[in-house]
């Protein structure tokens, strides 16, 4: 064999970490050279998160050579950082990443007995190492509960809630790795961002403090009691050079910072750490997109999530369609330029959710606070009171982590407060924990509430105007993930609900009315078309445009349907369809007619694609044909 067919073969021969401990600390470097380029390779055929996992590959590396994986629990935050991880536990087929019956882009039980924590929700994987590291120390459990966090997700509550907890008990082998690339999707912003700017400045001073123990140590009793003496002085030379050192207030060991892209001064550390049966926390300063230039050139957020993309560029393959979320950013900026209290919040993700336009022209009224949904919205609720009208563009699956806070900060209140849900509905490949699929069963149950789903790019542009001039109120606007659909002008407006198609009033066929909301516009056009070509109904088809609350037009709007069909990409439990069915039962001229409720069943998703998923629940314009033939039929 030769070098170079020896040097190809590395990667391959690692199945499982104790393979990863048997390969020589000289080939290291070669098996993470091997994984970025196979990372580079793979990821640029199938779209995923390249920019992260590029840069914890060494940090990696040396977690799976000192911790004994499933023994000591590993648990990731977030867990798009996880496809090394994935590589190194034996999973190296990437051909299918993030497509149905290929590797998920996160932890998957499924998968492995090395993946704990599924969700992809961020500063969760202290609780959980909270929680497990608890209960291991109950049972007397000696085996190590290690939690990988980016220096983004500190910027959540809930982390720094854990880590109070972890703290409190000196006797838990609990380890907090913190992966410092300064980035969450941007960069990472923030008090606590700083304070790791600074712990990062200290080496020079841990040094010294090391040299001086040495030294001291040489010179007897004296040297022992002066050495002594300043120690005692630690914390005060810490707390001058550097602001609070935070970490060792609360209790934890702090170590670090360290090298994340040196595999030995890792294994070194990771030692340490392990050998200390306490609670630690670990600094590592990695690279984001580390070892690809591309990634590293990319200012915005380098390279955090791509598309399919030509490897030696970096480049799409193929350039993306105008998308829903381009069109909030022109318009949100357009409307900044005419209402000075129009102010815009974003948790850490301000160029994904279109907010970027509106900051790059008025850089004071848009306020990103970090992976901290919760605060967002409280926070939002303290600006509408003091007169802002706040625009909070989020990703739909991540608004449920602030629940509590719509309903009894910004509900309660009757708060003016706009929240513009991303992704809302299927998103597909990103699996289980990113369809945004739960907002309007969740939203039903907030009083006074107001939510439209817009069909094309002119109503998002007129609910969002709609949704920014209610000042007494939330409300809120979703739209899906992806490209614009083609626009669909209605026939007429009816107190704000929107007649798409219209039945024939002579016709002598059954009458059947399918309400749809946004991104299923399309599918129910497409199915009115396939039961009138086989003569089985005329339909009509009306877009409420404002869902919640269900406007009482469409009881008119329904009267002489001998079924209606609501169709929604939104969890069927509790959400539109429910309440649509509640108003017309409770209204004499419409309570005969049977209505048939198409959404989201009441479970977890699997990861396959929009379409795939659609198409499997009977969302699509076939699936839909389908129910209202066996609706009409009886069956």
């Amino acid at each position: 064999m030769t070098h170079a067919q020896n040097q190809a073969s590395l990667l391959s021969t690692i199945s499982s970490p104790s393979d990863l401990r048997r390969v020589p600390a000289a080939r290291l470097d070669d098996l993470a050279a091997q994984i970025r380029a196979k990372l580079i390779e793979d990821v640029s055929k199938t779209g995923g998160h390249l920019g992260p996992n590029l840069g914890v590959v060494e940090l990696t590396i040396a977690l799976h050579r000192v911790f004994r994986s499933p023994a000591d629990t590993i648990v990731f935050d977030t867990g798009h950082q996880t496809y090394v991880h994935k590589l190194l536990t034996g999973r190296q087929d990437f051909s299918k990443l993030r497509q149905e019956g290929g590797l998920s882009g996160y932890p998957s039980r499924e998968e492995s007995i090395h993946d704990v924590l599924e969700s992809s929700h961020a500063s969760s994987s202290l609780s959980w190492v909270d929680g497990i590291s608890r209960e291991k120390s109950r049972r007397g459990d000696p085996t190590c509960t290690i939690g990988v966090i980016g220096d983004g997700a500190l910027t959540g509550g809930m982390a720094w809630e854990a880590l109070n907890n972890i703290a409190s008990d000196h006797k838990r082998r609990a380890i907090i790795i913190v992966n410092d690339n300064g980035r969450s999707y941007a960069p990472t912003i923030g008090a606590v961002a700083r304070h790791l700017d600074l712990l990062r400045s200290s080496r020079n001073y841990e040094k010294a403090l090391s040299w001086g123990k040495r030294t001291l140590m040489n010179f007897g009793e004296p040297g022992r009691a002066t050495y002594g003496a300043l120690h005692g002085l630690k914390s005060g030379i810490k707390d001058a050079l550097i602001p609070q050192a935070m970490f060792e207030d609360l209790g934890l060991k702090y170590l670090g910072p360290v090298n994340g892209h040196d595999i030995a001064a890792m294994e070194e550390i990771f030692n340490r750490a392990r050998a200390l049966r306490e609670p630690v926390l670990i600094h590592v300063m990695t690279q984001k997109g580390r070892g690809y230039s591309p990634a590293e050139e990319d200012i915005a957020d380098r390279f955090h999530a791509v598309g399919k993309i030509h490897p030696e560029t970096g480049l799409p393959i193929a350039p993306a369609r105008f998308a829903w979320t381009s069109v909030f950013a022109d318009e949100i900026r357009q409307i900044a330029h005419e209402r000075e209290d129009i102010v815009g919040l974003t948790a850490a993700m301000m160029l994904p959710v279109g907010l970027g336009p509106f900051k790059d022209d008025f850089p004071s009224r848009v306020v990103d606070v970090g992976i901290a949904e919760q605060h967002a919205v409280a926070s939002a609720a303290g600006m509408a009171f003091a007169g802002a009208h706040p625009v909070f563009a989020v990703y739909a699956t991540f608004l449920n982590r602030a629940f509590d806070q719509i309903l009894m900060d910004v509900g309660l209140h009757h708060c003016g407060v706009t929240f513009v849900l991303d992704r809302a509905g299927i998103t597909g490949d990103d699996g289980a924990s990113h369809n945004g699929m739960w907002d309007i069963s969740m939203l039903n149950s907030v009083p006074g509430l107001r939510l439209a789903a817009p069909r094309d790019e002119a109503t998002l542009r007129e609910e969002l105007r709609e949704a920014i001039a209610v000042d007494d109120a939330p409300t809120v606007l979703r739209y899906p993930k992806g490209a614009l659909t083609d626009p669909i002008v209605e026939l007429r407006r009816v107190d704000g609900c929107d007649v798409l198609k219209d039945w024939d009033e002579s016709a002598e066929v059954s009458k059947v009315c399918i309400v749809a909301l946004g991104s299923m516009v399309p599918a129910a056009m497409e199915a009115a078309a396939l039961l009138e070509n086989d003569g089985l109904a005329s339909v009509r088809v009306v877009d409420p445009r404002w869902a919640l609350p269900v406007p009482e037009a469409l009881v008119g709007l329904v009267e002489g349907a001998e079924l209606v069909l609501s169709v929604e990409d939104g969890l069927v439990d509790g959400g539109f369809g429910w309440s649509l069915r509640d108003l017309l039962s409770s209204n004499v001229s419409t309570r005969s007619i049977p209505v048939v409720t198409a959404g989201i069943p009441k479970e977890f998703l699997q990861q396959a694609s929009r379409a795939s998923i659609v198409t499997a629940l009977g969302l699509d314009a076939q699936g839909l044909s389908e129910r209202i033939r066996h609706a009409l039929a009886g069956e």
